[in-house]
């Protein structure tokens, strides 16, 4: 953060950072919601950095226990998250079995260059969607036998099909979907008998709090809008109110006027008289 220059104004984009910094600390159960709406609304209407600068103060950034300090500096824009997620070397992990019974891989593990999987009469899930990638271009074989296996992957991967399922199903709904520029390719094979293998897409958690978070921000705008909105309509109908209040007293005051002036007219004549009469 420029301690030195508290007073420079904040963009969009180091409005994003710092809210980044706040949906993981809500993941990581290290704000409360209440806590992390309040902050969160701090950060959109912050206008500086010395704004922006306490809110994230007291948060660590992953495991590091010191205060992050989220950069503010105009950085030039990286190719894409997915290049420090191939990471190459070994798989964390090459093979799962369930054989009535289920195994998961999911959370942050490295996907190896070929995964195996086999399940008979049981389940399993492998989850991509916070995977690291052992190469570019990775093969997921999944065997199914009177079971199922789920793989998830995040969007922007590009997924290719290539299982059969014999009296069951293997799922090629995603197969053929361009992937991002930069990400992995997934290529899923096997084999399904009596079973199922189901390739789906799913946002991870964080990106899930990001849009929520994004849909509030707009529910909250348009309903500032339509209040704003309300309060002209209602300061209009107001003055009109007044406009019309107003001229009816002015009616009301021109007539009372006449009425003196004929008043006096007729005094007048009824003097006249009189003096004539004497």
């Amino acid at each position: 953060m420029t301690d030195d220059a508290p007073e420079l104004r904040a963009s969009d984009a180091d409005r994003e950072r710092v809210a980044e910094v706040l949906r993981d600390a809500l993941a990581e159960g290290r704000l409360d919601m209440t806590e992390f709406e309040e902050r969160l609304d701090a950060t959109y209407s912050a206008r500086t950095y010395g704004e922006l600068a306490p809110i994230t103060r007291d948060l660590p950034v992953g495991t590091v226990a010191e205060a992050p300090r989220v950069s503010m500096t105009k950085e030039p824009a990286a190719a894409g998250d997915w290049a420090g997620r191939i990471t190459g070397g070994e798989g964390s992990s090459t093979w799962a079995v369930a054989v009535m019974s289920g195994f998961q891989r999911k959370g942050r593990w490295t996907v190896p260059r070929r995964f195996n999987s086999f399940a008979l009469w049981g389940g399993g899930e492998i989850d991509l969607r916070e995977a690291d990638f052992a190469d570019g271009e990775v093969v997921i074989n999944c065997v199914a036998i009177m079971g199922g296996i789920d793989v998830i992957v995040p969007p922007g991967i590009e997924v290719v099909v290539r299982g059969v399922g014999v009296m069951g199903d293997f799922d090629h709904r995603e197969s053929g979907v361009p992937g991002e520029r930069g990400a992995p390719r997934v290529i899923v094979t096997g084999f399904a008998f009596w079973g199922g293998v189901g390739v789906r897409r799913k946002l991870t958690r964080a990106e899930k709090l990001r849009i929520r978070e994004e849909r509030r921000q707009e529910k909250l705008e348009r309903r500032a809008a339509r209040q704003e909105l309300g309060s002209s309509v209602r300061e209009d109908v107001r003055d009109a109110h007044r406009r019309m209040l107003d001229g009816h007293r002015d009616m009301i005051r021109e007539h009372r006027d006449e009425r003196r002036e004929q008043r006096e007219l007729r005094r007048e004549e009824r003097d006249r008289r009189r003096r004539g009469e004497d």
